[in-house]
């Protein structure tokens, strides 16, 4: 890091990291990753490469094996209210409304009635269901759920936000509308985001860098800056510069350490 250089929000020193059982398997091995405040990072790696565990190691839900972890500069001993994590699969709460659930990490900070209802009225217009306010989960397409559990967990104000796969279950048409949503969330919030994906695609139009993961052991394999103007379209998907960064990600995901 340079002398003018700010520190990086998120820090992965050498981490390592098996699971233990009859057969221990490692999923990391000497990983080392810095993520830049306000940066949209992308991780890609095949299945099996230890993405997820990667996030959940940042989220403070595993401790490495071996290396260290840091946030802010801190070191990161278990989850806290910095880092807002989604996962892949739902996890909103199915008897709760939808205004229910964007205001549930904000009453868990004690926060009061009057102010949590003006996040919670932001929130709504920022991912268009202002009119599902009282609606139910269920009466919600995945594609909606997905954006109220984001939403939800932008409205704690995390200075992270970690992202497992979170429209891996959509399909193509869906997945393109809440890649824009979450885009347009993200141009608007300026979080950091590390975002974990299998898709080439879907990490060159959202983020700002990609990183690339080895097969299991899962190590650093590349980094790609993604210099794609923003806000990013359709046109973009088709345009001479996405398509060249998209055949070097390509070559870069196929077989070998």
């Amino acid at each position: 890091m340079t002398a003018n250089a700010s520190p990086p929000l998120l820090e992965a020193l050498d981490v390592s990291y098996t699971y233990s059982g009859l057969t221990p398997t490692r999923a990391l091995e000497d990983l080392s990753l810095e993520v830049k405040e306000n940066e949209f990072l992308a991780v890609l790696g095949p299945v099996g490469c230890g993405k997820t565990t990667l996030l959940r190691i940042f989220a403070g839900f595993l401790r490495p094996t071996k290396g260290s972890v840091r946030c802010a500069g801190s070191s990161i001993d278990g989850p806290g209210w910095q880092r807002g994590y989604v996962l892949q699969e739902q996890a909103i709460f199915p008897w709760m409304t939808v205004r229910e659930n964007l205001e549930f990490g904000l009453l868990a900070k004690g926060v009061a009635p009057a102010a949590r209802r003006a996040v919670s009225d932001q929130f709504l217009g920022l991912i268009g269901l202002s009119e599902f306010e009282s609606a139910f989960p269920k009466e919600l397409s995945t594609g909606m759920s997905k954006m109220v559990e984001v939403a939800r967990v932008l409205a704690t104000d995390p200075a992270l936000l970690l992202l497992d796969e979170p429209f891996g279950a959509l399909d193509a048409q869906t997945r393109a509308r809440m890649q824009d949503a979450l885009a347009g969330l993200w141009e608007r919030r300026r979080k950091t985001v590390l975002f974990v994906t299998h898709d080439v695609e879907e990490a060159l139009y959202l983020a700002d860098r990609i990183v690339v993961l080895s097969p299991r052991p899962g190590k650093v394999k590349a980094h790609f800056a993604v210099d794609l103007p923003r806000p990013r379209s359709v046109e973009t998907r088709f345009s001479t510069g996405f398509l060249a960064v998209k055949r070097k990600v390509w070559e870069a995901t196929g077989p070998g350490p």
